[in-house]
C-alpha cells in the first residue's frame, strides 16, 4: 500500500522515454504507453527506489514554488496510486 515512507520504483515492464518528435517523455509498458506532461513525467523521474513519497513531494513543492504543496502531495499520491494500480510501479518497504 503506498504511504508517505513508501520508495516508489518503475516496474521492470516500464520504461521512461523521451520522445524527440513529440517533445515529451512517454512511460512505455508491454503493448502500450502514456503520453506524460511535464510534472507527472518529475514524479517518475524520481522513482528510483532511492526517494520516499514524501522526498518526491518535497522536490516537486521546490520546483513548483506557486503551488500550494498539500496540492502537489493530493496529485502525486493520485498519480503514484493510478500507476501502481497499471502494475508499473513497485513500492520498497
Amino acid at each position: 500500500m503506498l504511504s508517505a515512507t513508501s520508495r516508489p520504483k518503475l516496474a521492470s515492464k516500464a520504461r521512461l522515454r523521451w520522445d524527440r518528435r513529440e517533445g515529451k517523455y512517454f512511460l512505455l509498458y508491454p503493448e502500450r504507453g502514456l503520453l506524460l506532461n511535464p510534472t507527472a513525467a518529475d514524479v517518475v523521474q524520481l522513482c528510483t527506489g532511492e526517494h520516499t513519497v514524501d522526498g518526491i513531494v518535497s522536490r516537486l513543492v521546490e520546483k513548483y514554488p506557486g503551488q500550494p504543496p498539500e496540492e502537489i502531495e493530493r496529485e502525486v499520491t493520485a498519480f503514484l496510486a493510478q500507476i501502481q494500480s497499471r502494475g508499473l510501479l513497485e513500492l520498497i518497504a
